[in-house]
């Protein structure tokens, strides 16, 4: 699967079988669920964790609680748009 077959599985609400975490977790916020993706990948140890951790607290516009878990991944706070950090991080876990 590449990103443009991922985008369009958002597209049209059909979870694919077979993701990571990570790419799950992508998936629903990529949907606008915020709360499955956020029940997904809270838990989960690691940087890469944490680095979605910190996406879904910048989508939720909490930059205090997205810095810290941006800090935990190793990573600073991104400059980018929501839309362009999300599908950066698509590519970066497909």
């Amino acid at each position: 699967m590449d990103s443009v077959e991922f985008i369009s599985s958002v597209n049209k609400k059909k979870l694919p079988v077979s993701l990571s975490i990570y790419l799950e977790t992508l998936w629903y916020a990529g949907a606008g669920n915020w709360h499955k993706a956020h029940e997904l990948i809270q838990d989960e140890p690691g940087k890469d964790a944490a680095l979605l951790h910190a996406y879904l607290h910048r989508v939720e516009g909490d930059q205090w609680n997205a810095n810290y878990w941006y800090h935990k991944a190793g990573e600073k706070f991104p400059e980018n748009s929501l839309e362009e950090e999300w599908e950066e991080l698509v590519k970066r876990f497909l």
